[in-house]
């Protein structure tokens, strides 16, 4: 009989703190955007570097409003506030970033698949 293995985990913020060109949150020179894998089909898409100067909720609901996707503001130990949104929203909600006006297209760090 073939052995069965454990995956390893995944931390979708182990490359934050690695790297030249990755800076710590709240710095507001990169926005660390996280796409994550949950089960079968579905994924999660995390946000992390946004200044404290945007209401983080407020900008939850114009995603909501935009994309119908629900999500959530979630105080991480390190990296302070970080939204989770569901699904796989990365090239919908960095256009909406850039269009917005709240980063350009050279501060968002696209992390995962």
């Amino acid at each position: 009989m073939s052995a069965i293995h454990n995956l390893p985990s995944f931390d979708p913020f182990d490359d934050a703190s690695k790297g030249e060109d990755l800076l710590p949150a709240g710095t507001g020179d990169y926005i660390h955007v996280r796409i994550q894998k949950r089960n079968g089909r579905k994924t999660l898409t995390t946000f992390q570097g946004i200044i404290d100067e945007y209401n983080k909720k407020k900008l939850i609901k114009a995603f909501k409003k935009k994309f119908a996707y629900n999500g959530t503001v979630i105080e991480h130990q390190e990296f302070g506030e970080v939204i989770k949104l569901q699904n796989e929203l990365c090239q919908n909600t960095c256009q909406f970033l850039s269009e917005t006006g709240l980063a350009k297209d050279n501060q968002l760090k696209v992390h995962g698949f």
